[in-house]
């Protein structure tokens, strides 16, 4: 095997290392909000523009399905282009649409701003984690960083629907777009100054777009195929065809990058336990965030009658437990390890979801909605961090940017199609409670998407207990590490493709020193 490249990009200097955490954390915090900050502004932006009921879902879906379609395809894409040069582009055409959306009169205008504005995320975040990457290069750093990370992350989806509410009520709908503008040009401004412009785009001989294509459509045409429930029978052309048709690309994604000599995901990485462990915890957590965060903001208004301000003021508890939380897990993960947290936290989140699955149209709000939607917040916050760590940590910090990339997809993928498949999980209850009050069928319908998201992330535990290893703590060498590593390095397609990546060639030929 010939030797591996090593990496010549020059790091960034130590004195910049904060600044540029703060900007990559500034950019990811404005994309998630943008995931939920429109939950509190759909009843006035469909008076306001007299959208449909259908055409109203596709304000909030048409941005998670881009995103979360286009995120390995842009991840590709900052891998030849150059990981700045995808930032700035991403960001900028993020905060342009932010701006055609404010200014949008019709239900097409919004929903394309969105699903462009969605493009622009999915450029943007891969090129976020690349950049943290690089520039901590300490794994006692790197873990410390992907902690902020992981925690301003999970804040950010809790944190949208109070911004919302205040944004909406105190100026207008328009403006949770034309927030994000100067934020936008501020934050480009600052990374041209700050982030050095690292790797330029490089030419490689075998490019995976035969890959980079069919996850994109199949994970799209997935998406699109749930989302379509919401105004489509499960079993209509439209929801089956697409559901088909994604599993079939999403098949022949798995051939490619079989074959393939540089794939876009080597399938040899899911050979570590942790790396698994963490994107399937993460499939079954990330709905409850956002859909959390989508029908509460809906009861509170349309049962309680809430204004979007009050609304909003009433999710202030969630991101408080959130930070709460994520403060917990960044001090305890050392001691107690990623495992146990994996366990802790799900527990104290089935407790929240559970009362919130118990809700009637005439509960109050502290005791039934405050209390148990902090509870939940707090339980997934205290295990997304740990995820983060499991799926990254577990192979190696010089490669712990493919995982990182890999599980931010899967969180996304998550998050869209789980919200999508409990709207339809609630509207099938709505519709069967038609002759009942419409606060009651409402009601309903909420309680019966969160029983199911308790048991969704009651098996988070389980995943915890036969998958994720016993002592997984980060900086702790128990072995598994070199295991898992060497696995890796006994993986010919995996190996060949390690040599295009110079942050893995130094953790492969660590371990081939080692006897």
């Amino acid at each position: 095997m010939p030797p591996l490249p090593r990496n010549r990009t020059p790091a960034p200097a130590r004195t910049h290392h904060g600044v540029i955490l703060a900007l990559m954390c500034a950019a990811q915090f404005m994309v998630i909000v943008d995931t939920t900050i429109v939950n509190v502004a759909l009843p006035d932006i469909q008076h306001d523009l007299g959208l449909s009921n259908a055409s109203l879902t596709w304000v909030v879906n048409a941005y998670v399905l881009a995103f979360a379609g286009f995120l390995m395809l842009g991840g590709r894409i900052a891998d030849l282009w150059g990981r700045r040069r995808m930032y700035l582009v991403g960001l900028g055409l993020f905060s342009l649409m932010s701006l055609l959306g404010g200014l949008s009169q019709g239900s097409g205008e919004l929903i394309g701003a969105r699903a462009i504005q969605g493009l622009g995320a999915a450029a943007m975040v891969p090129a976020i984690m690349s950049i943290l990457m690089t520039t901590y290069t300490e794994q006692a750093e790197r873990i410390r960083a992907l902690g902020i990370w992981a925690s301003v992350s999970g804040a950010g989806g809790a944190t949208g629907v109070l911004l919302g509410g205040v944004l909406t009520d105190l100026l207008s709908w328009r403006w949770i777009f034309f927030v994000n503008v100067p934020i936008g040009v501020a934050l480009i401004v600052l990374a041209r100054v700050f982030v050095p412009a690292g790797d330029k785009a490089r030419e490689r001989t075998a490019v995976d777009w035969a890959g980079a294509v069919t996850v994109t459509l199949g994970v799209t045409a997935i998406a699109f195929g749930v989302v379509s429930t919401s105004d489509h029978d499960w079993g209509s052309v439209r929801v089956t065809g697409s559901l088909i048709a994604g599993v079939v690309l999403l098949a022949l994604f798995v051939a490619t990058e079989s074959r393939h000599r540089a794939p876009l995901m080597p399938l040899g990485l899911l050979r570590s336990r942790s790396l698994t462990g963490a994107n399937v915890a993460m499939v079954l957590v990330s709905p409850a965030v956002y859909t959390t965060m989508f029908y509460l903001s809906q009861y509170l208004q349309d049962v309680h009658g809430y204004s979007p301000l009050e609304t909003g003021l009433a999710f202030l508890p969630m991101p408080l437990a959130w930070i709460t939380g994520s403060q917990i897990s960044a001090r305890l993960v050392g001691r107690v390890g990623v495992r146990t947290l994996l366990i802790v936290g799900p527990l104290v989140s089935v407790v929240g979801l559970v009362a919130l699955s118990r809700l009637s149209a005439d509960d109050s709000y502290a005791l039934h909605v405050g209390v148990p939607a902090a509870l939940t917040m707090l339980g997934i916050s205290m295990a997304y961090s740990p995820i983060t760590l499991a799926g990254t940590s577990s192979v190696g910090a010089e490669n712990s940017g493919l995982a990182a990339g890999i599980l931010n997809t899967t969180q996304q993928i998550g998050g869209a199609v789980g919200l999508a498949a409990m709207v339809s999980i609630a509207s099938a209850r709505t519709r069967a409670l038609d002759d009942s009050p419409i606060g009651v069928a409402l009601t309903s319908g909420y309680a019966r998407a969160f029983a199911v998201l308790a048991a969704l992330v009651a098996v988070t535990v389980v995943v915890a207990l036969t998958v994720i290893p016993r002592h997984s703590t980060p900086g702790t060498d128990d072995g598994t590490l070199e295991r898992e590593v060497r696995a890796l390095h006994d993986d010919p397609a995996l190996a060949e493709t390690i040599a295009y990546e110079p942050d893995s060639a130094t953790l492969l030929q660590r371990q081939e020193r080692t006897p």
